[in-house]
């Protein structure tokens, strides 16, 4: 299988660069979402973009309901990008549910991922005893139905809102057009996927030096899940982004890029 086009894999930046940087997007995303912060690393870094199959410009053909149905399968996909690039310790950027799936692909193979960048992580969207996901079950349920029933019409009222920065309606408007573009039934087994994931266990095979970066308000990822995933990951750096809405690379890219580059900077 050709996995640069099954996944439509980017590779842009300095081939000779001091570490390679691969950038994951979140659900009804695609590449196209890290414009604002590839000019920060393609100096430094060799960086890989990819789509993940059903989104972007990825094949559509590829698509598999039962490989989908579990973030394992995204994971899957992640070290076959990673493997057909011959990646070696890289530093995998995964923004909200990636954030997840490279953990998952870590352990899978450990080689390819040496550092974590996770940007408004959520390991496990539903409220739990003694945890706070921000989203009861039956929130999720409603949520999943109604992107069932209607998806252009979900898209159009969830993406301001999972955007946030109301005085900016423009983000959300890139957001819901995101959202419009992904095929709905793929959409459908994506959402499902991650609304319904609890990767909370999978926190703990973390032993790699890792990033987490959260917002001051997020109502897709609390900062009670910030603080989760902090402290389930020994070592772990968390910092607080003053922005409002769950894509900072988008809404605040300067202070979102500057913890990143900080964070590679230090790395050995």
């Amino acid at each position: 299988m050709d996995i640069a086009r099954r996944n439509h894999v980017t590779v842009t930046g300095d081939p000779q660069g001091r570490r390679t940087v691969v950038l994951a997007h979140g659900f009804g995303c695609d590449q196209n979402m890290w414009r604002l912060t590839l000019p920060a690393l393609v100096e430094d870094y060799r960086v890989v973009l990819f789509d993940y199959v059903g989104s972007g410009r990825s094949d559509a053909a590829a698509f598999s309901e039962d490989r989908y149905a579990s973030l394992a399968g995204y994971a899957q996909d992640v070290v076959e990008v990673c493997e057909a690039l011959d990646l070696r310790d890289a530093v995998f950027v995964g923004h909200s549910v990636s954030a997840m799936i490279g953990v998952l692909a870590a352990d899978k193979a450990p080689e390819r991922i040496g550092a974590h960048v996770m940007l408004a992580p959520s390991p496990r969207y539903i409220d739990d005893d003694g945890y706070r996901g921000g989203f009861s079950a039956e929130d999720i349920d409603e949520l999943l139905e109604s992107l069932e029933s209607n998806y252009l019409g979900w898209s159009a009222v969830m993406a301001p809102v999972i955007m946030g920065n109301a005085d900016r309606p423009e983000l959300g408007e890139e957001l819901k057009n995101s959202f419009c573009a992904t095929d709905p039934e793929m959409a459908r087994v994506f959402a499902r996927t991650t609304f319904l994931s609890d990767s909370r266990a999978d926190l703990k095979s973390v032993n790699v030096p890792t990033l987490v970066l959260e917002c001051t308000q997020d109502v897709i990822a609390p900062r009670e899940v910030g603080a989760f995933v902090h402290e389930a990951i020994p070592g772990s750096t968390l910092v607080t982004l003053e922005a409002t809405g769950h894509c900072p690379h988008l809404s605040v890219p300067e202070a979102t890029n500057q913890a990143i580059t900080e964070f590679l900077a230090a790395l050995r």
